[in-house]
């Protein structure tokens, strides 16, 4: 039975207003962060050249949508999904009344918006998640349908309600459904007639999916590539379509796990999308399929992440809306928060669209949009945004994986801390309860330049952490003045105390006077020692930076200001219930750890000192420039020849 709205009374709304907590944000910084434009191309989120046509295909004798019974331009033999999706005996009954079938017979149905053209045009495939099964979701991908067939794509959003509800674990059924309508779309092409006949490029396709669509989506193409259906092996997989991309908006992860273990895949460019007010997946475990995602068949690929702050799970999808958690979601979650629907589907379109305009259209001009969000800065909706990325080119130096060794990198990379108040490797944790992570470890790095004592304003060696390549590396590697270093860093909220004094060696005078006067003066000092500074609400809100140096084999150092390449933000807290105190109960942070990664060319040190990109030796951070605080870093890396198109478009100072 479809679920209705049922009007609070004013009593229920005055006792839901008194427990409400205060409206809480992080500092907004994009009036700064977003305040230049460098990519010269079209705004991708504009629409294209082409008229849009439209049309359904599917049963033809669908019980519940008219649509698939009475409108279909291509009619679609019912599918068996039964082996990748289970259900309840006392389930089944209800479901097989209500939609007129049964998962051995389940329909291929989806709505299509498509370019009025001769083509060939490339195919995405997009499918919604978990919802009320009788509240269609489906047509709630309608405003990218009209703008990315404008732009020369064909987009089918799948209609996969009858398999949403109360099923559990039954993602591998939604990804394998996804590649059965791949096997209709490359007959349809195939064919003499009809209005795809010979306009559907099947050697460009990219898979798309929402929540538990997402996930489906990464499964999808993961089985594009195996022979049999990893979980039993009478089902056999014949697919093997060219699928060149993954478009994931707030995906769930490890709902299956093929041969019990999680999703891997490799070779195709990969899109995560999500969002820090996120009331569904509350928790951004699309980051571990990002983690991942491998490129080894020596091809040019990338994968992304855009984490948007204030966006929440069911504004990507126009009949969602801002219902997270079903009708009655602004009885818990606080609806206020959010940003604007249309800004996070402006969002949503823009970043898509260049997306799949870089991976089918093969617009690399787009790329820089994704090395480093601020190129895209007039375009994007006013919020923030912490983003990743990682292309084919990436050279690993350090990932803190593989050995408990804090001094090795990876290859013969060496790494060294100097004054450091917190130096550890740990998995880096998600935001969410209990024990949940990311699964991939990262090092911690604390500072507190200030000398502990009466005199607060003294101060040591600014601490650093140094990460050294060797020079047949480096040489092996080919590294050219066009290379670009890798890091992902993301801020935390601990503050370690003043380091210690250095230590007297000198050897001490025992007598009893030299006793007696140290007594006296420890006395006299601890006298003098100022009162405890009152707590300053306004210290989290201080800018936060510190150095990159890069040192060339010669010894020649060149310096930049970290935030030179992004900005370098403390935790973006997100209040997303209503009521006071329930994300302190809900979650183990009120921030999700999203390391914002920073593409550094070295063509910009090039005239700093002398200093020789092609011959770097040395990686270092030094804190200078903040007293204290803890960064989180991984994937620190190279890219040895960064492509013309981003060194054109990155910001200069």
């Amino acid at each position: 039975m479809r679920r209705t709205l049922v009007p609070l009374t004013l009593a229920a709304a005055a006792t839901l207003g008194a427990c409400s907590q205060a409206l809480k944000f992080s500092k907004d910084d994009s009036a700064t962060v977003l305040a230049q434009q460098t990519i010269t191309a079209p705004n991708p989120a504009d629409p294209g050249p082409y008229k849009v046509l439209r049309l359904y295909y599917g049963s033809g004798n669908d019980k519940q949508r008219r649509e698939f019974r009475d409108s279909v331009t291509y009619k679609t033999k019912p599918v068996d999904v039964s082996p990748y999706a289970q259900i309840q005996p006392e389930q089944a009954a209800d479901r097989k009344d209500f939609w007129g079938f049964d998962l051995k017979q389940a329909p291929l149905n989806a709505r299509v918006w498509y370019p009025d053209g001769p083509g060939p045009f490339p195919l995405v495939l997009v499918v919604h998640g978990n919802h009320t099964p009788e509240d269609y979701s489906d047509p709630g991908y309608d405003y990218l349908g009209e703008l990315l067939a404008s732009r020369g794509f064909i987009l089918a959003s799948l209609d996969e309600n009858w398999i949403n509800g109360a099923l559990r674990g039954e993602n591998d059924g939604r990804a394998w459904v996804m590649l059965k309508h791949l096997e209709n779309w490359k007959r349809w092409n195939d064919s003499t007639g009809g209005p795809f006949s010979h306009k559907v490029d099947m050697g460009r396709i990219a898979l798309m999916g929402h929540s538990r669509g997402g996930e489906a989506a990464a499964v999808a193409a993961a089985f594009n590539t195996l022979p049999y259906y990893p979980d039993d092996a009478k089902q056999k997989f014949n697919f093997r379509f060219a699928i060149k991309g993954v478009v994931a908006i707030a995906p769930v992860d490890g709902q299956y796990t093929p041969a019990a273990r999680p999703t891997p895949l490799a070779n195709v460019n990969y899109l995560l999308l999500h969002g820090s007010h996120d009331g569904d997946v509350s928790t951004a475990v699309g980051m571990r399929q990002y983690e991942r995602v491998a490129f080894t068949d020596g091809q040019p690929h990338f994968k992304a992440f855009y984490f948007m702050y204030r966006a929440n799970h069911g504004q990507w999808n126009t009949v969602w809306q801002n219902k997270d958690n079903g009708p009655r979601s602004g009885r818990s979650l606080d609806l206020r928060t959010l940003v604007p629907i249309e800004d996070q589907r402006r969002m949503g379109k823009l970043v898509i669209s260049a997306f799949l305009e870089a991976t089918l259209h093969g617009k690399s001009e787009y790329l820089p949009m994704f090395r480093d969000h601020r190129t895209a800065g007039q375009w994007l909706p006013k919020t923030m945004y912490t983003t990743r990325f990682q292309e084919s080119g990436f050279r690993t130096l350090a990932d803190y994986e593989g050995d408990v060794d804090l001094t090795t990198g990876t290859l013969g990379v060496t790494l060294a801390g100097d004054s450091l108040s917190t130096w550890k490797e740990n998995v880096i944790p998600f935001r969410g309860r209990g024990t949940d992570d990311q699964k991939t470890n990262a090092v911690w790095l604390g500072w507190n330049n200030r000398i502990a004592g009466p005199d607060t304003m003294k101060f040591g060696r600014p601490a650093r952490y140094t990460i050294t390549l060797a020079d047949s590396l480096v040489r092996a590697w080919k590294v050219t003045d066009s290379a670009a270093v890798y890091l992902s860093i993301a801020l935390t909220k601990d503050k370690p105390g003043p380091r210690q004094p250095p230590r007297d060696t000198t050897k001490r005078d025992t007598s009893k006077a030299a006793v007696a006067a140290r007594a006296k003066a420890a006395k006299d000092s601890a006298a003098r020692v100022p009162k405890p500074p009152k707590p300053n609400p306004a210290a989290d809100t201080l800018p936060i930076d510190f150095t990159l140096e890069l040192e060339d084999a010669d010894g020649h150092v060149a310096r930049t200001p970290m935030s030179r390449y992004g900005p370098v933000r403390r935790p973006l807290e997100a209040h997303i219930y209503r009521r006071a105190g329930r994300d302190e109960q809900r979650f183990q942070n009120l921030f999700e750890i999203v390391p914002q990664t920073y593409v550094v060319p070295l063509a910009d040190f090039g005239a700093a000192g002398g200093f020789q990109p092609s011959r770097i030796r040395a990686i270092r951070l030094v804190f200078d420039r903040t007293p204290l605080g803890t960064v989180i870093m991984d994937d620190v890396g190279l890219n040895p020849g960064t492509d013309k198109k981003y060194l054109a478009a990155r910001l200069t100072p």
